[in-house]
């Protein structure tokens, strides 16, 4: 079978070089455990025990049994910080092995592969699920058994670049795994076993992100409702998370932080987000038709 699918071992080690500093934890098998324990423990769902039995290559094996002392990997998805210039292929190809696969990594974060992501957005990268290909399987009962939707069969065939070929047993398909939440035993081993990157292990700066994105129309419509003080307060308590935050989402914020202070009579506080807004957002224009005499001022004295 490996004379003919030479490409198999390689792929295999090229998932684990992928896959070593981003994603899975690690479990020690102890006294008792059990495929559908572990999966319990981490995900607290029996059912996941698939994943794990995948990851560890056990169906290749012949439904290799769990010893004692033997050690599993876990799938746990990983998030990174988006860096100013990174674009989803390069993001898609250093975490996912390849750059067509930034479709599948951008629709998971809610955005489109020929979109710039945020600069300082925190994303979700998925895990790579190995699974080797049996005598029963197709590519749609793969898509049916691990994304639970055979209608995603044809993503599966596009990220393992397939082009509609039938699959044999032996072939090796990857599975974006890319909601996976984990259970308090899970974020606790994701700290225990590096937690330098705990925080982006657990998505905590996504979330955060998440609720801002979905507050900023609030802020935008105190300001237009002229509810100035509810949107100076809303905003400052955006900015308490400005390590948290996204440069759009920063930029956003001060561009209503300007309109209500100035309209407060807070010349001082307007230049100083009219300011933070220019330097923010690439795009910022004092335009003298959408924007009042009294923003304009603010801004042209700021910037002198």
């Amino acid at each position: 079978m490996f004379e003919r699918k030479g490409w198999v071992l390689p792929l295999l080690l090229g998932v684990a070089s992928i896959s070593a500093d981003a994603h899975g934890l690690t479990h020690v098998v102890q006294k008792g455990d059990t495929l559908a324990s572990v999966a319990e423990k981490y995900y607290g769902l029996i059912q996941h025990e698939k994943l794990i039995v995948a990851a560890n290559g056990l169906d290749a094996r012949g439904g290799a049994p769990i010893v004692l002392g033997m050690r599993l990997e876990v799938p746990a998805l990983f998030h990174r910080r988006v860096k100013k210039g990174d674009t989803w292929g390069e993001l898609a190809t250093t975490y996912l092995g390849a750059p067509h696969r930034a479709d599948v990594l951008s629709m998971a974060n809610g955005s489109s592969p020929w979109l710039t992501p945020q600069d300082g957005a925190e994303i979700v990268i998925p895990y790579n699920l190995p699974v080797m290909v049996t005598n029963a399987d197709t590519i749609v009962s793969i898509a049916q058994k691990y994304m639970g939707d055979p209608n995603k069969a044809w993503v599966l065939d596009h990220y393992n670049g397939l082009k509609g070929r039938r699959l044999v047993p032996g072939d090796l398909v990857l599975v974006p795994l890319t909601e996976l939440p984990l259970t308090e035993d899970g974020k606790k081993a994701v700290v225990e076993g590096n937690p330098v990157a705990c925080s982006q292990a657990q998505g905590e700066t996504r979330e955060r992100q998440r609720k801002i994105q979905a507050e900023l129309p609030a802020l935008t419509a105190d300001v237009k409702g002229g509810r100035y003080v509810d949107a100076v307060s809303r905003g400052n308590r955006f900015l308490s998370a400005t390590g948290q935050l996204t440069t759009e989402q920063l930029a956003a914020v001060h561009r209503q932080l300007l309109e209500a202070y100035a309209a407060l009579d807070a010349p001082g506080l307007a230049r100083a987000s009219c300011t933070e807004w220019m330097k923010l957002d690439p795009n910022a224009r004092l335009d003298p038709v959408r924007m009042s005499p009294k923003l304009l001022e603010a801004c042209a004295e700021g910037a002198r």
